[in-house]
């Protein structure tokens, strides 16, 4: 009892190592192996059983990168054994694991012969239960994944594995056991005790009496067990323990709700095939807990998960219908996937909604009323207003934790929209969504816990993700350990709906934050992978189109509306918006296969419009121009069509070295290098005109930055970037080409055209950008200084926009360096400002500036490439195109009709019977946008309308609509009817809304 504690400490930690852990399987015999390699993608166990396995022995290497070998099992059970409650039998598999990083390596899935799931291997998780008696036989089959470790501990270097073209047929992993064994039931408990113990000992302060109490009913157990003999002394060492284990918690000790968890992203460093089946391991393996804990509850988000169960292992899917039914298994979130929310368009993100909700309800008959996405790259102030919309009232995320300048206030909070709408939002302190309930993790989640004093309730979610298996016997037995226990948080087995119910009421005044939650950190996303997000972008609109003119075409000419088309559509643009695909952090896998799906969505939209106007319009010789957009367009009606009419041509004029491009609005002066050196706005003071480019400055100015970030290449630009730039301000060529003035950049191994013209009326200099990249570690950004003196830029965002300062007066200023926009930003004085719209382009920094001759000015920067090297080292390279719309004169509501102008282009259809379509709707405000015209979701043929105000103040408004309806009536997101006191209909068949700043309203029309 005199030994020095550090020592003592050492002795614990090497007993519970090299002792206890090895005695949990104390005796074991070997199976037999044969095994049956598939030459190309998985293929199903009802395929397998009839190929011809091979022997194949421990200590052999298998698995190519990416392939999947089966292994059949056999062996006898020894008649000598004694199979009773504290020994069970099981088999042991370790097909090569590291437990460095469990979800990113070999994992396996075991079948019963008659093709039953039974539960999977993983590198925490080796052990299979065995339903036999001595002197019987066993077998059984493992579909074993050989995945590479891509990431390789995060090192973060190049690696040729993340493509099926690279990584080469070399086997990866050395099998290392496979063994039918007995389990020691009272050794395996006596290690629980120890674990938890010692943990909790290691986070105590040394001088409490506490710590010292453990350490020295620790040291009393391990003198008490006899390490030749622990399965016969191990009831003696748990008896040592007893005491100290059964001190109770501390009144005030801080409250845990431990849910079972495993976060499991739909693609990253891994392709979405795998997925699949990693939700086939972890399912598996959370249903053969619950089966022995039904106190265990396992939260699981992402409809799309559980679609892929149901297609793809529908008796599994089955046994987790029934667990949802008892209500261990926890559907959570109601979306689609966890997707990425600075990018997906608002009708999209309101879709993660209405697909995920309506997929809980139509196949458990349960609604998740929390939003769970703990590891998106930041948050939209728009999505306070969505959540509620959807029907929902809670929101979680853990990823905020990971800022790397200013700590956030809060633990849980009120969070308030750019609409005012707030939703209850927790931030769980234990600073994981992959906690293993150790020491360590409980007390870190009392230490960081931000409302202290007046609330006491935070929320834990365990479980190794990733494909990791998710959560494990031994986290089940550290939380009934640590239910009640002297120096650690109280922790109950809960659910998602629990802990919100309890916090918030325990918690009825918290406090607010108001606007978005930005991420400091990851903040290359924004820009990584073009293609895909060009690819998004361009399908939501489509969509939108698509879904606009088949509902026209359906109620005015009959035509059968495509349901299971368009929503297969939506389906893949949804599934593409997960948090490391559309924010361009996945493998090359990945980003292939979805600019594939993006072209092949293209292809049916197309197909889809072409059948709708040609039943809307008929055939003949006619022409017919039609504007899916909420603003007339050339001459072309909001959400309708006309005969196609003429536009004035602006062909660029010599002066001197010079260009000239001038409208009656605009005099666009462009030097030899095909720089901006003027921008002149005319009729807008005494002198004729203001000048938008500030003296000693010059726009439209590629700058080409070194990107070298710390750490996580493909995720972040870190705000050294600056401190390295060329500017690329020597043109090639500069040449009049018709209206278009073309100039050529040769730069590095990479080559720029881009062609400047007039818009149509004159008013916006539109800018069109091919780029073949093969620059790498590089930041290309496309810079124009405007002479406005603005304090804040508006971006847009789903639903509305938002503000941010420009200065950088406080830490939380100066790390908010890199921002996301949708289809436009703004800024202005408060009668004059310029906006920049894009196609398909989500990354922007807007500052404070001042000019060579000391005038201070605003920057907008666009950021449109970047070349990382992990995951997918050859990210970015090759050709990509980019639309921008430059238009000085601007306030918010140009902005807005620029951004709709260049996503939506007018679409001319030849050969046709009519060139004329009355608008499916009319707006009476510009301020109140349309985004959405379908047919309702319950194929009932009602139309289903969604608008939202635009411009950010109260708005008034009458929709007329151009089909018969016998009422209306207002719905949340999923067209269930909600109380709206901002809808009445007029005498004439009208329908009049008052509307909030950025409020969103959907509408359903009841069909006659």
């Amino acid at each position: 009892m005199h030994d020095n504690r550090l020592l003592v400490e050492a002795r614990i930690a090497r007993f519970l190592a090299e002792r206890l852990t090895p005695a949990v399987w104390p005796v074991s015999v070997p199976l037999e192996i044969s095994a049956w390699q598939a030459a190309g993608e998985p293929v199903p166990f009802s395929s397998v059983v009839a190929e011809q396995f091979e022997p194949f022995v421990v200590g052999s290497m298998w698995g190519r990168p990416w392939g999947t070998t089966w292994f059949r099992f056999t062996a006898t059970v020894p008649e000598e054994w004694s199979v009773s409650s504290g020994h069970q039998l099981e088999a042991v598999i370790d097909l090569g694991f590291s437990t460095i990083m469990p979800g990113f390596q070999a994992e396996g899935l075991v079948y019963a012969p008659d093709g039953r799931v039974i539960k999977a291997l993983e590198p925490l998780n080796m052990w299979v239960p065995l339903d036999a008696a001595p002197g019987t036989a066993v077998e059984f089959y493992v579909e074993a994944a050989s995945n590479p470790n891509v990431i390789d501990g995060f090192t973060y270097q190049p690696t040729p594995l993340g493509s099926l073209s690279t990584a080469g047929s070399d086997p990866l992993y050395t099998f290392r056991r496979a063994e039918v064994a007995l389990f020691d039931r009272e050794a395996w408990e006596l290690g629980q005790d120890v674990w938890t113990l010692n943990g909790l000992m290691h986070e105590l302060a040394v001088d409490l009496p506490r710590r010292h109490e453990i350490l020295r009913a620790l040291e009393k157990a391990v003198n008490a067990v006899d390490p030749t003999d622990i399965s016969g002394t191990a009831s003696t060492g748990r008896a040592c323990l007893a005491a100290v284990l059964a001190a109770p918690a501390h009144a005030s000790a801080h409250r845990l709700h431990a849910v079972g968890h495993a976060h499991i992203d739909s693609a990253w460093l891994w392709p979405v095939r795998e997925t699949v089946r990693k939700v086939a391991r972890t399912f598996s393996n959370v249903l053969e807990l619950m089966d022995r804990n039904p106190d265990f509850v396992f939260a699981a988000s992402s409809a799309q998960q559980y679609a892929w169960l149901k297609s793809s292992y529908p008796e599994l899917f089955e046994r987790v219908a029934e667990k949802v039914r008892s209500g261990q298994f926890a559907p959570a979130g109601g979306m689609w996937v966890e997707s990425d929310t600075n990018m997906p368009g608002g009708e999209a993100l309101a879709r993660q909604f209405v697909a995920g909700k309506r997929f809980f309800l139509e196949n458990f008959g349960v609604e998740p009323l929390e939003v769970w996405l703990p590891d998106s790259f930041g948050y939209s102030a728009a999505l306070p207003q969505i959540v509620r919309a959807a029907g929902s009232e809670y929101f979680l995320t853990q990823k905020i934790s990971w800022n790397e300048t200013n700590l956030f206030p809060h633990s849980s909070f009120n969070w308030e929209g750019i609409d005012g709408t707030r939703v209850f939002t927790h931030f769980p302190p234990v600073d994981t969504y992959n906690s293993d309930l150790s020491g360590p993790d409980l007390a870190r989640a009392q230490r960081n816990y931000r409302e202290k004093g007046a609330a006491n309730t935070s929320l834990v979610p365990f479980g190794w993700g990733d494909g990791g298996g998710g959560p494990t016997r031994e986290m089940l037995a550290a939380a009934a350990r640590a239910a009640s226990l002297e120096g650690s948080p109280t922790v109950t087995l809960s659910s998602p709906a629990r802990f919100f119910s309890e916090a918030a009421a325990e918690y009825p005044d918290a406090p607010v934050w108001s606007g978005e939650l930005y991420l400091e950190f990851h903040r290359g996303t924004y820009t990584s992978q073009a293609r895909t997000k060009r690819g998004n972008r361009r399908c939501e609109h489509l969509l939108r189109e698509a879904e606009l003119w088949c509902t026209l075409a359906a109620v005015r000419s009959g035509f059968a509306y495509p349901y299971d088309e368009l929503e297969t559509a939506w389906h893949t643009v949804l599934l593409q918006q997960f948090h490391d695909i559309l924010p361009g952090s996945s493998i090359a896998w990945v980003h292939e296969e979805a600019e594939r799906n993006y072209a092949a969505v293209t292809a049916s939209l197309e197909s889809l419009i072409a059948a709708a106007l040609e039943a809307l319009l008929g055939d003949g010789s006619a022409t017919a121009a039609l504007n899916a957009g909420p603003y007339r367009v050339e001459g072309v009606p909001a959400l309708g069509g006309a005969a196609p009419s003429s536009s004035a041509v602006y062909e660029p004029a010599r002066e001197g070295s010079s260009w000239v491009l001038e409208s009656e609005s605009l005099r666009l002066t462009v030097d030899e290098n095909g720089l901006f050196t003027s921008l002149v706005v005319d009729g807008l003071s005494a002198s004729g005109g203001r000048e938008v480019i500030p003296a000693g400055t010059s726009a439209n100015v590629f700058q080409l930055f070194r990107d070298t970030p710390n750490q996580w290449d493909a995720w972040d630009i870190d705000e050294h970037y600056k401190f390295n730039v060329t500017e690329l301000t020597e043109a090639a060529s500069v040449d009049a080409v018709g209206s278009v003035l073309r100039v050529e950049r040769v730069f590095g191994k990479s080559r720029l055209v881009q062609r400047i013209s007039l818009s149509a009326d004159g008013t916006a200099v539109n800018l069109s950008i091919e780029v073949d990249w093969h620059e790498q570690q590089k930041l290309l950004k496309l810079a124009f200084p405007v002479d406005v003196l603005a304090d804040r830029a508006a971006s847009e965002i789903q639903f509305g926009h938002i503000q941010r300062p420009t200065a950088t007066n406080t830490s939380w200023d100066a790390a908010r360096f890199e921002t996301v926009a949708h289809r436009w930003v703004h800024v202005g004085e408060p009668e004059f400002g310029v906006s920049l719209a894009n196609d398909s382009t989500y990354g922007y920094d807007v500052t404070r500036a001042e000019s060579p001759s000391g005038v201070p000015h605003t920057l907008l920067r666009a950021s449109l490439l970047r070349g990382p090297l992990f995951p997918d080292p050859q990210a970015d390279q090759g050709a990509h195109t980019f639309e921008f719309s430059l238009r000085p004169s601007s306030g918010i509501a140009e902005a807005v009709a620029e951004g709709y102008r260049l996503n939506l282009p007018v679409r001319t259809v030849a050969g046709v019977g009519s060139s004329t379509v009355e608008p499916v709707l009319t707006v009476s405000n510009p301020a109140v946008v349309v985004e959405a015209v379908k047919l309702a979701e319950d194929r009932s043929g009602d139309v289903v309308v969604r608008l939202y105000e635009a411009f950010g103040g109260r708005a008034s408004v009458v929709l007329s609509a151009g089909f018969e309806y016998s009422s209306v009536i207002a719905t949340d997101l999923l067209e269930r009817p909600v109380s709206a006191d901002c809808v009445q209909t007029t005498d004439d068949g009208g329908v009049a809304l008052s509307l909030r700043p950025f409020q969103l309203v959907t509408l359903r029309f009841r069909r006659v």
